[in-house]
């Protein structure tokens, strides 16, 4: 697939008007406020991996409604000074999968929790533990449009609330530096990740890479690919009910989050990604942090000749350097 979004000049100056509610904060302020709950953790129980050089625990916090939530959280064997954590999110159709699929993070020293997707798991990889018992609202299979028309039923309220649960109780857990917390993501998990830099003020960095959900309404214009194709597919159905969907929508989009962020900020767009068109990611860079007051650290690397898998293994090794950098995390020192 050639290039089908903006030039890269102007995509590095593309600030779309901002498409969001006028009680866009009250709204998530309230969900967070009814999801609060005294004790975030319910269970973390060590499990056999057969990795010599990493522990891992099967944990349970309450999410949205305090529903319980599934992770795996893991660290370096034999390491007990606090460390800086990782706090991951899960692509699109997946669920948590099995504990030794995801070893990047630990590797690198830090301490990792690898949120499940409630009410999702079942397109790719190995697997979910996670249910969603509030996907009753009318809408088709897929989560994009579970409960599309309105915003209170809409599946991402309770995935993004849940994402934010998912800071709070990794910082409950033994050995964590609750400081030095980074939420990480790609595609689906890029557009919580980036949700949650936008409502955890204290969060001290985001690496979102083809974040979902940014630049919505543009994207339905731009492609039928899913997740947004599965918008796409319900409203040809459903004529008439535009509205409605847009405006759930605008309580989901990625801009809005990125531009109430406060954390260090890194960027990965592949110019010809169909899946998550690259002027959704740009606008939510280039309008991050801009209501927050803050000035943070913020790259942005663009991949031209790459769709949604981005920079790959290249990127993730620029987000390695530069989240040790950021965090000022030296594995070796602990």
């Amino acid at each position: 697939m050639p290039a089908f979004d903006l030039p890269l000049a102007e995509l590095e100056r593309y600030r779309p008007d901002p498409q969001e509610p006028a009680d866009f904060d009250e709204f998530w302020h309230d969900t967070l406020k009814e999801a609060a709950q005294p004790e975030v953790l319910v269970s973390a129980h060590p499990v056999r991996t057969g990795l010599r050089l990493t522990e891992t625990w099967d944990v349970t916090f309450r999410g949205f409604a305090g529903d319980p939530v599934r992770a795996w959280f893991s660290r370096p064997a034999g390491v007990r000074d606090p460390l800086p954590a990782v706090v991951e999110y899960a692509g699109y159709g997946r669920g948590r999968g099995l504990p030794h699929e995801r070893l990047t993070w630990v590797n690198a020293g830090y301490a990792h929790l690898l949120m499940d997707n409630r009410g999702q798991g079942d397109q790719y990889g190995n697997g979910g533990a996670t249910p969603d018992p509030h996907a009753t609202a009318p809408g088709g299979p897929g989560p994009a449009v579970r409960g599309l028309l309105s915003p209170h039923d809409h599946h991402y309220r309770r995935l993004i609330t849940d994402a934010v649960r998912a800071v709070t109780a990794v910082r409950a857990l033994p050995g964590v530096d609750a400081a030095r917390i980074a939420a990480v993501g790609n595609s689906q998990g890029g557009g919580l990740a980036l949700a949650v830099a936008g409502l955890v003020p204290d969060l001290a960095a985001l690496l979102a890479t083809a974040p979902f959900l940014c630049g919505i309404r543009r994207a339905l214009d731009l492609t039928d690919a899913g997740p947004y194709g599965e918008i796409a597919a319900y409203l040809a159905v459903h004529r008439g009910a535009e509205r409605a969907a847009y405006d759930t929508l605008s309580y989901l989009e990625g801009i809005a989050f990125a531009r109430r962020a406060h954390a260090p900020a890194h960027f990965g767009i592949g110019l010809r990604d169909t899946v998550c068109p690259p002027s959704g990611a740009y606008g939510a860079a280039n309008r991050y942090a801009e209501l927050s007051g803050a000035a943070p650290r913020k790259e942005v690397h663009a991949y031209p000749f790459n769709g949604h898998e981005g920079g790959d293994a290249v990127h993730v090794r620029r987000q390695l350097d530069w989240l040790c950098d950021v965090l000022d995390f030296s594995p070796r020192s602990g």
